[in-house]
């Protein structure tokens, strides 16, 4: 009988699909705002009701991601504080090695693989991305929803520059989606055709042993010690 690991729970779970969610409405409505002269735009806009309504639920769903964002790096920051959580997703020098190494067993000048633990580099690079990337577009998507505030304190120039940055770095991060994470959770020979990990919190005890091995050693040795919360058959 295959072992699992419970490696996400029901709360995180929950937050990406939220993410998830929010992330493709923003898309849908925000992109054919950005390229409105483009004919498949335009047709876009007129799907969804009009240009007022797309602004609508572009907004709605900003205001939501912001709120979201905000719930989780409190949250965060806070079970960091009270012990509850340690900060397995903070960059270290480690990455930066496993990167290296794994960059020279690709291109066949090693056969040492690098050993990671909860998060590799690769998982640690996206998550800061998403959480930066979020921070320039909830702080850029605010001034353009409230422009005459901002300018009555803050120069004018602001304005357009917001706009310029709130686009820009939603467009990166669409592509971002599109080419790194849909391959990683989607197209890599390890999961494809599908990664159901962050849907079911499950992954299987080969997978863990192959991909997080550093990790799969600190759980084998809480097992030892008799605690199998991590544990579902």
């Amino acid at each position: 009988m295959t072992e699992y690991v419970i490696r996400f729970k029901l709360h995180e779970r929950l937050e990406h699909i939220g993410v998830m969610s929010l992330f493709i409405i923003l898309c849908v409505t925000g992109l054919p705002q950005k390229f409105f002269q483009a004919g498949w735009a335009e047709t876009m806009i007129l799907w969804m009701g009009g240009i007022d309504r797309v602004r609508w639920i572009h907004r709605a769903a900003g205001v939501a991601f912001a709120l979201l964002t905000f719930t989780h790096l409190t949250t965060a920051i806070g079970m960091v504080i009270t012990g509850r959580s340690g900060l397995s997703l903070v960059p270290t020098r480690q990455d930066f090695t496993d990167a290296i190494v794994t960059l020279k067993y690709y291109l066949g000048t090693s056969d040492i693989k690098a050993r990671f633990g909860r998060f590799d580099y690769r998982q640690k690079f996206e998550y800061w991305g998403l959480v930066f990337g979020a921070v320039i577009v909830i702080v850029t998507g605010a001034v353009l929803l409230f422009p005459l505030p901002v300018a009555r304190f803050l120069p004018g120039e602001l304005i357009p520059a917001a706009k310029l940055a709130h686009g820009n770095e939603a467009l990166m991060a669409f592509l971002v989606v599109i080419v790194w994470h849909i391959y990683n959770a989607h197209l890599s020979p390890d999961v494809f055709p599908f990664d159901t990990s962050i849907f079911t919190g499950k992954v299987s005890r080969e997978r863990m042993e192959h991909e997080h091995p550093l990790e799969w050693a600190e759980i084998e040795d809480r097992r030892r010690r008799g605690d199998r919360k991590v544990w579902v058959k």
